[in-house]
C-alpha cells in the first residue's frame, strides 16, 4: 500500500499541504474529471446555466472558457492561497465574477461542488478513500477561498456542505434551454480530448455516469441500466488498478495538462478569463 501524504499533518493548519499532495500526487485523474463534473452539475440550476450561456463564453469560447478556469484554480492550489500569485489569481476570479450579477447563494452552491464532489468521487472510485484529515483539510481550504471570495455563511464541515449541495439541487434543479446548451457544449469539449473514433462512446459514458437527477434536469436520456452499472464499475477497476502502481514522484499541475490547448506559449493570470 502507498503512503498517505497527510500522515503527520495537522489538517487545521497543513490544509494547503495537504489538499496540494491529495490533488497533485495522490488524485491528479480523479481531481480533474471530478472537478468537470463538479462544475458541469452547477449548469442544471437556472440561474446559472442562464448566466454562462448569455456570456457566450461556454457556448463560443468553450475550449478557452475550460483553459481559463482551470488555471486560475490551478495557479491558486500551485502556489498557495496567501501568496502574491495566487491573490493575483483570486483577485482576477473575483473582477470576473464582480462583472455579473451572481446570487450570494449560487456562490456558496458553486464552492460546494469543489468541496463535495471531488471527495464523493474519490470515495467512489479512488484508489482509496480519504482520510479524515483530508476531508478537514479540504473543507479548510475552501471555506478559506471562499472567504477571500467574499462568500459568507460557509458550513463548517463537509457533512454541511454535503447537505447545502444536496438541498440547494433538490430545491433549483430545473430544465432550462440554455442551461442545456451550456451542458451540450461542455460535453463536445469533453468528447474533443479523446481520439475521434472514441467519441460517440465518451459521450454516452459521460452521461451514464452523471446523477439521474442531473440527467433528468439537463433533459439527457437516461442510459440502459446495465450500461450505467458497467460504466460506474469500469471506473471503480481503475482505481484498483492505481493501487497497484508505483508511488508518483513528481505533482501533476495543471498548467502541464494536454487537455490545455490555449496558451501554447505561456499566460497571464491578468490575460484569463472573460
Amino acid at each position: 500500500m502507498r503512503r498517505i501524504r497527510s500522515a503527520g499533518l495537522d489538517p487545521y493548519t497543513d490544509y494547503e499541504e495537504i489538499s496540494r499532495g491529495f490533488a497533485q500526487y495522490d488524485f491528479p485523474w480523479d481531481m480533474e474529471q471530478s472537478l468537470s463534473f463538479a462544475l458541469f452539475r452547477t449548469y442544471a440550476v437556472p440561474s446559472i446555466g442562464r448566466l454562462l450561456y448569455d456570456t457566450g463564453e461556454f457556448t463560443e469560447r468553450t475550449q478557452k472558457r475550460h483553459d481559463d478556469t482551470a488555471l486560475i484554480l490551478g495557479e491558486i492550489v500551485d502556489e498557495g492561497l496567501e501568496s502574491g500569485r495566487g491573490r493575483e489569481a483570486i483577485r482576477r476570479m473575483n473582477q470576473m465574477h464582480g462583472r455579473y450579477d451572481i446570487s450570494d447563494d449560487d456562490m456558496r452552491y458553486v464552492l460546494a461542488t469543489f468541496v463535495v464532489m471531488p471527495n464523493r468521487w474519490v470515495r467512489r472510485y479512488g484508489w482509496r478513500r480519504p482520510t479524515p484529515q483530508e476531508d478537514v483539510a479540504g473543507v479548510r481550504y475552501y471555506r478559506r477561498l471562499g472567504r477571500l471570495m467574499g462568500i459568507r455563511d460557509l458550513p463548517e464541515d463537509l457533512a454541511g456542505f454535503e447537505r447545502l449541495l444536496d438541498d440547494y439541487e433538490a430545491r433549483h434543479f430545473a430544465y432550462d434551454p440554455k442551461s442545456r446548451a451550456v451542458a451540450d457544449a461542455t460535453v463536445d469539449l469533453l468528447v474533443s480530448f479523446y481520439p475521434r473514433p472514441l467519441g460517440p462512446l465518451v459521450r454516452r459514458f459521460s452521461i451514464a455516469i452523471m446523477d439521474p437527477h442531473l440527467r433528468e434536469a439537463l433533459r439527457y436520456d437516461h442510459p440502459p441500466a446495465w450500461f450505467e452499472r458497467l460504466c460506474h464499475r469500469a471506473l471503480w477497476l481503475r482505481g484498483r488498478i492505481v493501487r497497484l502502481l508505483p508511488e508518483r514522484r513528481t505533482p501533476r499541475r495543471v498548467r502541464d495538462s494536454r487537455r490545455i490547448r490555449s496558451y501554447p506559449g505561456g499566460f497571464l493570470i491578468e490575460e484569463l478569463g472573460t
